[in-house]
């Protein structure tokens, strides 16, 4: 069994406030979760209104599954316009 895990943080140029942050966090993480049967949650940066750092996970017992799976999710982030990738990274145990 290998588990993914990665760690992705994110510029939202636009948000102006920690609600509309969530707005477009929420919407992100459902399409992840939907499209990817991925689990990802906010962990970082939680109070600030134009930074974040998302964490994601997935599981399968082919490692290069997991790693193909959460390079798509990164693909995924980095073209939603209404964010900017600043920093990510991947660890499969």
């Amino acid at each position: 069994m290998f588990i993914g895990v990665g760690q992705i943080e994110l510029f939202i140029p636009e948000s102006g406030s920690l609600k509309s942050k969530r707005f477009v966090l929420k919407s992100i993480k459902t399409k992840v979760r939907n499209k990817f049967n991925a689990a990802i949650a906010e962990v970082e940066n939680n109070e600030k209104w134009q930074r974040t750092t998302l964490g994601i996970s997935t599981v399968s017992n082919d490692q290069k599954m997991v790693r193909s799976v959460l390079n798509k999710i990164v693909n995924f982030i980095e073209n939603d316009y209404r964010v900017e990738v600043i920093d990510f990274n991947i660890e499969i145990f």
